[in-house]
This record gives C-alpha cells, structure tokens and sequence, in this order.
C-alpha cells in the first residue's frame, strides 16, 4: 500500500491492527481470544475506544474492522457486524475508563504467561529481562470469566496507577499511552515468563541477585523509557515493528 494512502488512515487504527498482526507473528493470539484496545479517534468517539470484532483471528484484524465502541458498551462502529466479545469489554472498559492517560490496553493468554499467572511467586528476578518489572506489577485475583462489570472496579484498584498486572490464574495485561508502549512491555513480560518457565523446569541452581541491584535495573528501564508512552515523541523500536507488520501483513492497512 502506497504512503500516501497509509497516512490517511488514522494513526490509532492503523497502530492497533498492527499490534494485532505482531501479536499473532510472534505467536501470543490465543484463537478469537483476547483483546488488544486503543483510544479511538476523537472524531469517532470522545470517550470510546476500538477493539477487535467478536469472531475474527488476530491475523484477520484490519485498521478498518476494529470496532468502535462507548464506555458504556455501545457500539459506534462495526462494520464486521458480529459485535465484541464481552469479556473483553469487561476488562478493557475499566481500564480505559479508570486511567484516561491510557492510550492502548494489551491482554493475553499464552502457555508461559498463565504458567507464571498461576504460580504464587508471580515474576522472580533471576535476569535482566525479568527486572525490568521488579515490584512494578499489579496483581488481580481470578473471578472467574470476566463477564461481571462488577469486577471492573476491583480490577482497575488492583491496577493502581501501575502498567503491568498479572492476572492470576488467567494471563497478562498490559498498558502503556501509546500501542508501541504497551507492545513492548507485554513482548518483554513475555519473554521473561518464558524465561522463568524455563528456568525453573530445568532444575538447575538458580543465581539469584541482590533486591539493590533488582530494584537498580528496574529504575534503568524506566530511566530509558520515560518518554516511550508520548505519542508526540518517536520510539525507534515501536516503529521497527510497525515497519515489519506493514512489511509482512500490508493488508492490515484495509
């Protein structure tokens, strides 16, 4: 697809449907399953956000099947026509209606994230990966499928003003002002609940670091991501992959 007809696509749409194709590139999409979410554009919905369809794989997302829909649960915008899936308006409308800074919400269920999600421990640092989170993740307990809105509540003050929670028994969410940010945080949660899996199903001694040098490197990552939930700043790593997503799935742009 040409450039010019790219950027007459609103940045929130395109942005998102990439996340989708990247998701499922790197194999964390769990059938129609899950849900990634973004403000939706101004002109669309002043307080809404866009979501998959109800039905559709991630790979099938495109810029214009996200759905359009209020905090309230109505639907702006459909043109798949199937709707959304209820679960995922349960978790995605707390947090985007609690954290208004919030520009996307990312949600998944993968064999290493709900294997982490369902030990007692949570995330331990035992690597660089892993301490990029140390004591910067939210914990929910499971409900059971989220289908209560009564559980929004409980959900969004178990998230604080945090951008990564566990949800026990369940699976990962993350959050962060722009797609890019939440992306990156939920490839990187990914890979140190992989890491950690297998660690731990090796057997091997584990080396543990000191709560100092945990607590050191964790300050690192946010010292060198402060600005990557800007949308008015470029994040040279959310734009390769979004380069790589247009590259392998232009089709996304439809």
């Amino acid at each position: 697809m040409k450039a010019d007809a790219i950027s007459d696509i609103p940045t929130e749409r395109l942005h998102l449907a990439a996340a989708y194709r990247l998701i499922a590139h790197f194999g964390l999409d769990d059938s129609i399953f899950t849900h990634i979410s973004a403000r939706a554009p101004a002109s669309e919905a002043e307080h809404g956000f866009l979501i998959n369809p109800f039905g559709l794989r991630f790979d099938e997302v495109t810029a214009s099947n996200l759905v359009t829909v209020d905090l309230d649960g109505t639907i702006i915008q459909d043109t798949f026509g199937k709707g959304i899936n209820k679960a995922g308006f349960t978790i995605h409308s707390a947090v985007h209606a609690a954290r208004p800074e919030v520009g996307c919400v990312l949600h998944t269920h993968t064999v290493a994230g709900v294997s982490v999600s369902s030990m007692a421990q949570g995330i331990l640092p035992l690597n660089q990966w892993a301490m990029q989170f140390h004591n910067r993740v939210a914990f929910h307990d499971y409900e059971g499928i989220a289908l209560d809105l009564s559980e929004r509540e409980r959900l969004v003050a178990d998230l604080g003003t945090r951008n990564v929670m566990i949800l026990r028994n369940h699976g990962l969410l993350t959050c962060g002002g722009t797609v890019g940010e939440a992306f990156a945080l939920m490839f990187n949660l990914e890979r140190t609940c992989k890491a950690q899996v297998a660690l731990l199903s090796s057997g091997a001694a584990l080396n543990h670091v000191s709560e100092e040098l945990a607590e050191h490197t964790a300050s690192q990552y946010e010292s060198m991501t402060r600005d990557r939930g800007n949308p008015d700043v470029p994040d040279p790593e959310w734009e390769a992959y979004l380069r790589l997503a247009l590259k392998h799935y232009p089709d996304l742009a439809q």
